[in-house]
């Protein structure tokens, strides 16, 4: 008797200490999603990971006014077309993921940030699950434009090469702004495999994808789809 009452005050002290954990994640969580909306990330986990490994990372934070709206056009091309206008998540998207298998992505600019913002790199059910968390609360929160900078600013260019002014300046010699359609779609072309790609060499592969960008960039200066973060 005297076993079984110490096992549910043992059980009670335990839920609701993992209750409070679960509140003060999630306050944190919070506060971290409002407070980035407005201020520059200092850092990401892969960031200080990678800058841990190689002695340093090149990274300058750039705002999206001051980047060539190309460029934009050439991420979403490349990423997630429908950017301006899903809420997080491409279900068509996702849809077609589950029925082609391992051979085809589905997340989205959105999905990508949160991951490479609030979490870390790598394939996981926990990472996954709580991106799923992450990614509506950010879109509820922030504009798009917010996200695409975000984005922009966190995303791996090549080994060390963080954010869009470094990679410009990395391949180039340009400012993010001078970009061309031809350099925008090349930078584009590298995700997601920075590290396997290089946008200054390509090879005969990755130029037929810089086309594909390229076509798939003035598609969306056309019909509007790129208005959310270029306007």
């Amino acid at each position: 008797m005297r076993a079984a009452i110490a096992r549910k005050r043992a059980f009670r002290v335990l839920f609701r200490a993992g209750r409070r954990g679960v509140m003060l994640f999630a306050c944190a969580l919070l506060a971290a999603v409002i407070s980035f909306s407005i201020m520059a990330p200092p850092t990401t986990l892969y960031m200080f990971s990678e800058a841990r490994r190689l002695g340093g990372v090149d990274r300058q934070w750039v705002a999206l006014e001051e980047v060539s709206p190309v460029m934009i056009r050439s991420i979403m091309a490349a990423e997630d077309a429908d950017f301006c206008r899903h809420w997080g998540f491409d279900i068509p998207a996702i849809r077609a993921a589950l029925r082609d298998g391992a051979r085809r992505g589905a997340s989205t600019i959105s999905q990508q940030m949160v991951k490479n913002l609030f979490l870390w790199q790598g394939r996981s059910w926990t990472r996954k699950a709580l991106e799923g968390v992450i990614t509506p609360l950010v879109e509820a929160v922030w504009s798009k434009r917010r996200i695409m900078e975000v984005y922009l600013n966190v995303i791996e260019f090549d080994e060390g090469v963080f954010g869009i002014a470094a990679a410009a300046r990395h391949y180039f010699q340009l400012s993010p702004s001078d970009l061309n359609a031809l350099q925008a779609a090349r930078l584009a072309m590298v995700l997601p495999a920075p590290k396997h790609r290089d946008a200054a060499r390509p090879t005969e592969a990755q130029r037929r994808r810089t086309a594909a960008i390229m076509e798939g960039a003035a598609t969306l200066a056309a019909d509007g789809r790129a208005i959310c973060a270029t306007s």
